[in-house]
């Protein structure tokens, strides 16, 4: 056996290895995970921060085929239930990139959306044909207006309304389909 082949069967494998860096610096791993989530944390609050607290604004708007719907039906049509809001807009690609995960949260919470600055009824609903979200339900924010009165200052957004309509969760940006999930778990729960 070579010195070379010898040194390499020394050597422990990779998963031993792994544990071995692990174990070495544990504390600054763990500090430098803690400083990165509350970073996160600071810049979700930061970017929220124009979102009401307390109950849910009145909204109120029509759907991309000329009926009118508000919150306060959806509510009612969905008692007993957390509820989404989801605000997002046509020439969003990280709105496209979420649209799978909102669909899919779609089969087990009533989600709302709201297309923000999308253009009128008929290109909202060209969007969603074209893009195989005919099941959305969706109203139409022509001029941004029920964003703003929202607080929503950037798309996508995602709101959690609990059951009593108290806000209880609000992101902007990317939202992972988890994180989604146990908001409104969250919100139904407690």
């Amino acid at each position: 056996m070579t010195d070379s082949a010898q040194a390499a069967a020394a050597r422990p494998r990779w998963p031993a290895r792994f544990c071995q860096w692990l174990k070495r610096g544990w504390r600054r791993r763990l500090v430098s995970l803690a400083v990165f989530a509350a970073a996160l944390l600071a810049v979700g609050a930061w970017q929220t921060r124009h979102v009401p607290d307390g109950m849910a604004p009145a909204l109120a708007g029509t759907l991309p085929d000329g009926r009118a719907l508000t919150l306060a039906q959806w509510r009612a049509a969905h008692p007993g239930r957390a509820v989404a809001v989801h605000f997002w807009a046509e020439w969003c690609s990280i709105c496209r990139l979420e649209q799978g995960h909102v669909s899919s949260l779609m089969q087990n919470w009533p989600v709302l959306t709201v297309a923000t600055r999308s253009g009128d009824g008929q290109a909202v609903a060209r969007t969603l044909a074209r893009r195989g979200l005919g099941g959305w339900p969706t109203i139409v924010d022509e001029d941004g207006a029920i964003a703003r009165a929202w607080g929503i200052s950037g798309v996508p957004a995602f709101i959690v309304i609990d059951p009593e309509g108290q806000i209880r969760a609000a992101s902007m940006g990317y939202t992972p389909t988890l994180t989604m999930r146990l908001r409104l778990w969250w919100a139904q729960r407690f």
